[in-house]
């Protein structure tokens, strides 16, 4: 691979980019705004695009855009703390869970189902590394215990998973759709 190809802008990746900064601002979201899509961008970059300097380039965005939102906009720092640092973690889980994905290949309802566990078990992981690390790093709960702990995961883990598991289903019905078109727009014009 020359250098002009991996310096080559990938308009996926400026959409995931796009995405990103779009809804990282609330990780919840509100009435108002959507919300965070950064482990679905994580994971779809690792499925489609690769390289490790997307990774890097994902991950400084992030992090700018935190930057960004505590600093010029107001948003809480109540996240940021020692813990922060394992956000790399979570989203090296969701690009690596991304990347295992590839194997499942075509439009069938076992590759969709495998692809949602995939995305599902790669979520979870992230969800262990960065609500983990908060809660027994942050020095937000000093005196912690493992059943406020699960009450703690009890609490942030639907959410969590909920919001990329739509991101997830809306982006794969979105390609699916799009692949579909062109396959069937290619046997029409091979006739």
């Amino acid at each position: 691979m020359s250098l002009n190809q991996t310096l080559a802008v990938k308009p996926s990746a400026v959409a995931l980019m796009a995405l990103m900064a779009a809804t990282r601002f609330h990780h919840f979201g509100t009435p108002f705004a959507l919300p965070d899509a950064s482990l679905a961008v994580f994971f779809f970059a690792g499925l489609w695009l690769g390289g490790r300097y997307l990774f890097a380039l994902l991950l400084a965005e992030a992090v700018l855009i935190d930057y960004l939102a505590i600093t010029k906009l107001g948003v809480s720092d109540f996240c940021v703390s020692k813990a922060y640092g394992f956000l790399v973690f979570s989203y090296g889980a969701m690009w690596l869970g991304g990347k295992w994905c590839r194997q499942f290949t075509g439009l069938s309802i076992a590759t969709s189902a495998q692809r949602l566990m995939a995305l599902v078990a790669a979520t979870s992981i992230a969800f262990l590394f960065s609500n983990g690390s908060f809660y027994w790093l942050s020095g937000r709960y000093p005196n912690g215990s493992f059943a406020q702990y699960i009450e703690r995961v009890a609490m942030y883990y639907p959410p969590y998973l909920t919001s990329t598991l739509i991101y997830g289903v809306v982006i794969f019905g979105l390609v699916t759709v799009v692949k579909s078109l062109l396959a069937a727009k290619a046997t029409r014009e091979a006739l």
